[in-house]
């Protein structure tokens, strides 16, 4: 049974930082690829940064680029998502995936095939 468990979400004023992290159980982290995605309410859930299984490669969605750091550590079994320069705009639930399959990092969410529960994160103006 995988299990991916968030933490680290909260309140935060605009222009603050948090880091989120993801635990992983139930299979060889290091064969993983993982991602993190975000659904605000009534919004579509939507791709923000991915890491290949040999963390080798990043992705992330334009409107991070340059404020959010994904990362993992293996030994860990661990994936964090370093958030910078938080915007009221980053309001959501923040989600982990893991993805099987060895392939490049990918975007859609039903490519993914472990979530987390979610956590959420509130960026005040």
């Amino acid at each position: 049974q995988v299990q991916l468990v968030e933490s680290g979400g909260g309140l935060v004023q605009a222009g603050g930082s948090l880091r989120l992290s993801c635990a992983v159980s139930g299979r060889t982290f290091s064969t993983l690829a993982m991602g993190w995605f975000r659904q605000a309410p009534g919004k579509e859930r939507e791709f923000v940064a991915g890491i290949s299984w040999t963390g080798g490669s990043t992705r992330y969605t334009d409107s991070v680029k340059g404020r959010f750091t994904i990362s993992r550590d293996n030994a860990k079994s661990t994936v964090y998502l370093q958030m910078n320069s938080l915007k009221p705009e980053d309001t959501a639930v923040y989600y982990c995936a893991a993805d099987t399959s060895l392939r490049h990092i990918r975007v859609g969410a039903y490519q993914y095939d472990y979530w987390g529960q979610g956590t959420q994160v509130t960026v005040s103006s």
